[in-house]
């Protein structure tokens, strides 16, 4: 096993060309340039905020390839691996397994709302297949199942490889019934509340913010790791702005299209979302007035970053100056 995954990683966007029509290697490059200048300790492709359920066979391999060979061991690289279908998972983790991924997270399979035994075999059939570490990815709003302490507990004590969850249940206390059911034997990742479930056990954070402020949502990790619990918290108050102001939207506009947009906001476009995702194009002037909102928050934190990190933030990439959108 490779060593463990710990920080706040964050789960990219998939870069497109400006007609949705191909994988933007080059606009992919820079934006993997940028986290790693901005100290993220690891990335995730094709999580949700990558469009993964948008994304050809082939695309998916150009840019599991075109990750990993651009970061090259610099940090490690996790491939969201999952599908609906048990045979398409296993093809997807062992090629991600081939490709040189260093894990994968796995959601189980959408849109059935399996039994516990039928996602226990789904899970087996990956982990039997392949070497990499698992992080199981427990997101009831999304794959219509919330899969229970009790059950990632069985699936950690089965499987050697399975020994990471995204926990985004929207149940913060989830955590800690993880943390206690498998004796610390699964590492969380937290989905959501990063400071509460850093308290309660979690070693990580899956990080949306990464796409647009970096900087300032891989910091908050480090500080909660060094003891530093009201900085970690002047962040959370801030990214819990913003958040409000792309929550307050329709539910799909969410973080594939925000995030695209206040990427480019901060000088690093990846092209817009794919249907049937409503692309920020078509928000008008609702989405230019969000962007608007989002960056002055992205500017507060900027600040507190300079008066958190002191002479040192000078020298450091932040959220990166914010363009106006």
């Amino acid at each position: 096993m490779p060593a463990e995954f710990r920080g706040s990683y964050s789960v990219i966007v998939t870069p497109f060309s400006e007609d949705g029509s191909a994988i933007d290697t080059d606009a992919l490059a820079r934006f993997l340039d940028w986290q790693l200048e901005s100290g993220v300790p690891g990335v995730i492709v094709l999580g949700t905020t990558g469009e993964f359920l948008t994304v050809t066979d082939e695309e998916r391999t150009q840019l599991v390839e075109a990750t990993v060979g651009h970061l090259a061991g610099r940090i490690p690289v996790l491939v969201g691996a999952m599908n609906a279908s048990t045979p398409n998972a296993v093809r997807y983790a062992r090629e991600a397994e081939a490709l040189g991924a260093d894990g994968l997270m796995i959601v189980p399979p959408y849109y059935y709302t399996p039994t516990e035994d039928e996602i226990f075999g789904y899970y087996r059939a990956i982990a039997e297949a392949v070497s990499l570490p698992i992080m199981l990815y427990n997101n009831p709003v999304t794959s219509n199942v919330d899969m229970s302490a009790q059950l990632v507990g069985k699936l950690a004590r089965a499987f050697d490889n399975i020994r990471y969850i995204k926990e985004a249940s929207m149940d913060v206390a989830r955590v800690y019934d993880i943390v206690e059911e498998t004796e610390g034997l699964l590492n969380v990742f937290a989905g959501e509340r990063i400071v509460e479930s850093f308290l309660l056990g979690a070693v990580g954070y899956v990080n949306p913010y990464g796409n647009y402020i970096p900087w300032a949502s891989a910091r908050i990790w480090d500080y909660l790791v060094a003891g530093r619990i009201e900085d970690a918290k002047r962040i959370q108050r801030l990214i819990g702005k913003l958040d409000h102001v792309i929550a307050e939207g329709h539910p799909t506009y969410g973080h594939q299209c925000y995030s695209k947009a206040l990427a480019a906001a901060a000088g690093y476009p990846v092209g817009d979302v794919r249907p049937p995702l409503t692309t920020f194009a078509e928000l008008g002037e609702e989405g230019r007035r969000r962007v608007a909102e989002i960056t002055a928050v992205m500017a507060e934190l900027d600040v507190l970053s300079d008066e958190l990190e002191g002479a040192q933030a000078d020298s450091l990439p932040r959220a990166a100056t914010v363009a106006t959108a």
